[in-house]
């Protein structure tokens, strides 16, 4: 049994945790794939387009601009520089239409974090596009109850030590709670804080993790955000 009674922190992560955001990209995966169909097959796109948005991670970063850019890259090799302006211009509208999405909190969030901020410091500690994430969060009303967000170009294990070290968190009284088992869970308990994992149903490939990563790694996952209390 974990035990959290040191617990003085809460970091959440903001996509699929707080808010939908996976499910958009799923979707426009799939309109890039009818707009290069022309050139491949769907699953060949699929499978470039992710090649592409890993090889451009450490330039790019995360976030919806990140991946609009690797969508014109794509389609760019694809066709052999053969993409039609109109296509580019379709493809720059996928994205954008993605940064105009409406930001649809997830249910129980608001609860959750309404009970936490009258006993806890919470944080927010996401990836991704700076604008974007700001953006949304503005749109989810949800900035109240956090005493410090912060936007991490990745969450890796030093760069949540760097993140817990600026503000003088103590590891042992720091609890982060996320959808993904490699960004929010895993670095936590590597470096000795505690991570509850909260499972999103559409999770990208990027961020899946083989049976042998999360070996003798202690952790709680639960069914859905409102379980939290549940167990705090």
């Amino acid at each position: 049994m974990v035990d959290y009674k040191n617990i003085k922190v809460i970091g959440f992560d903001a996509d699929d945790t707080l808010w939908v955001n996976e499910t958009y990209f799923r979707e426009a995966e799939a309109e890039f794939s009818k707009l290069l169909s022309k050139y491949e097959t769907p699953n060949k796109i699929d499978q470039e387009l992710f090649k592409m948005e890993i090889g451009n991670l450490g330039l790019y970063g995360y976030g919806v601009k990140a991946f609009t850019l690797s969508m014109v890259e794509c389609a760019l090799d694809l066709s052999n520089k053969n993409v039609s302006p109109k296509t580019i211009e379709a493809i720059l509208n996928i994205g954008k239409t993605m940064l105009n999405q409406p930001v649809e909190v997830l249910d129980g969030v608001e609860e959750v974090l309404e009970v936490l901020s009258k006993k806890y410091r919470l944080i927010l500690a996401t990836k991704g596009d700076l604008l974007d994430q700001e953006r949304k969060l503005e749109r989810s009303n949800l900035s109240q109850y956090f005493h410090h967000i912060e936007v991490l170009s990745d969450k890796k294990e030093n760069n949540y030590s760097k993140l817990l070290k600026h503000l003088k968190i103590d590891l042992s009284e720091f609890l982060m709670i996320g959808n993904s088992l490699k960004s929010d869970v895993l670095p936590l308990v590597n470096i000795g804080a505690q991570a509850i994992h909260v499972p999103y149903h559409t999770t990208w490939a990027h961020e899946e993790v083989e049976e042998k990563e999360k070996n003798g790694k202690t952790y709680n996952t639960i069914e859905t955000i409102r379980d939290v209390l549940n167990i705090l």
